[in-house]
């Protein structure tokens, strides 16, 4: 009797260590603004316009959606938009965009179109508040410190909504440190479906929201195939926002918004009308 009650007491502590674990900071007062809309994924991209082009942040913005946009740190120190750190896939050139300058970015055109890679500042302008950012911290080595600040920097007199969201806990940390009024979330997937060489622990910590505890996210962006694959999620999403990546249909978009998730989509155009509200 006496081993069962101590096996009993220690299962009773390791749930309570991981409710512990996967809580983040609930109760933001800027989620609110960020509720309500659709977000284009890398903007409103289509046959011949490009993803993260200044043409599909234009198209979404008519559209009446937010976006999700993705920075990197340039070489002389200004942010570039693109997904990528390779150059390849969205221009066709070899190389790697932080170790370009701004003023090189005019001769890189995206997907064979007239389109350029924008510079953050130039999204910036562009929607001046219109509608609601989210914008991924892409890091490149150990520059998660030198990009983060610099994108907050960059943020400071932007009249309108925004949020910023990494993969990288780091960035999280940074922000948690010098920046804690501004809304952070952790991106993430289920690493143990994927091919990326992380050890074991990094992806069962990444996966089960198992940081939370030490980088107090605001919300949690979770790849929406995967949103299921564990607990951590719903358990989440009873204190947190979640936003759910990347939705690819109207039947994923009406799902994702019914579960509670604010929607990043891509490849079809939902009717802004059907924002989730929650």
């Amino acid at each position: 009797m006496d081993i069962l009650l101590i096996i009993l007491c220690i299962l009773l502590l390791l749930a309570l260590l991981y409710l512990l674990a996967i809580r983040g900071r609930s109760g933001h007062k800027g989620l609110k603004d960020l509720r309500g809309w659709s977000y284009a994924h890398r903007g409103l991209h289509s046959e011949g316009i490009p993803e993260n082009s200044m043409a599909a942040f234009r198209a979404a913005l008519d559209g009446g959606y937010g976006i999700e946009l993705d920075v990197h740190l340039l070489k002389d120190g200004n942010l570039a938009v693109m997904h990528d750190s390779d150059l390849k896939r969205t221009t066709g050139c070899s190389g790697k965009i932080e170790d370009l300058m701004a003023a090189e970015l005019e001769n890189y055109r995206l997907e064979g179109t007239d389109e350029t890679i924008p510079l953050f500042r130039q999204v910036l302008e562009l929607y001046s508040g219109k509608a609601p950012l989210v914008v991924e911290l892409k890091v490149s080595g150990n520059n998660y410190a030198a990009l983060t600040e610099t994108t907050c920097r960059m943020l400071e007199d932007y009249p309108g909504v925004y949020c910023l969201e990494s993969f990288d806990p780091r960035c999280l940390l940074w922000l948690k440190k010098n920046r804690p009024e501004l809304i952070r979330g952790q991106l993430s997937e289920n690493y143990f479906a994927t091919k990326n060489k992380l050890p074991f622990i990094l992806k069962l910590i990444l996966s089960k929201n198992l940081g939370n505890f030490l980088i107090k996210p605001d919300f949690i962006a979770y790849r929406y195939r995967d949103r299921r694959s564990t607990l951590s999620n719903r358990l989440c999403m009873r204190h947190m926002t979640g936003v759910s990546w990347t939705v690819t249909t109207p039947e994923e978009y009406d799902t994702a918004v019914k579960e509670g998730w604010l929607p990043i989509f891509e490849g079809f155009r939902p009717n802004p009308a059907r924002r989730n509200d929650n």
